[in-house]
């Protein structure tokens, strides 16, 4: 992989939503995002990336992260250990027609 195009050190959940935000418009389309124990890749369809350093799977704030991005994942089991170098997800989660909707 070439370099990231961008990097992030975690300090704060809304200071990387924030960075994330920011520089998602340098991104085609999302295609998977990698999470290894210490740092975070957003990876888009041309294998172009935003790395957030300082977070990894087994810490509590890689949730709202991966949810923010569309990750699709399983909230109960994202912080389970894993015997490979890091775990890989698709983005692009869809949600069933209205589940969001208040009635």
């Amino acid at each position: 992989m070439t370099a990231a195009l961008a990097t992030h050190d975690f300090a704060t959940i809304d200071a990387a939503c924030e960075f994330l935000k920011r520089t998602r418009a340098e991104l085609r389309n999302l295609r998977k995002v990698r999470v290894w124990t210490d740092k975070l890749h957003v990876i888009d369809v041309n294998k172009d990336y935003f790395e957030v350093r300082g977070i990894g799977y087994p810490d509590a704030d890689i949730v709202p992260l991966l949810k923010m991005i569309n990750t699709a994942f399983d909230p109960a089991k994202i912080h389970e250990p894993t015997s490979l170098e890091y775990k890989e997800f698709d983005t692009g989660r869809r949600h069933c027609w209205a589940e969001d909707r208040v009635m």
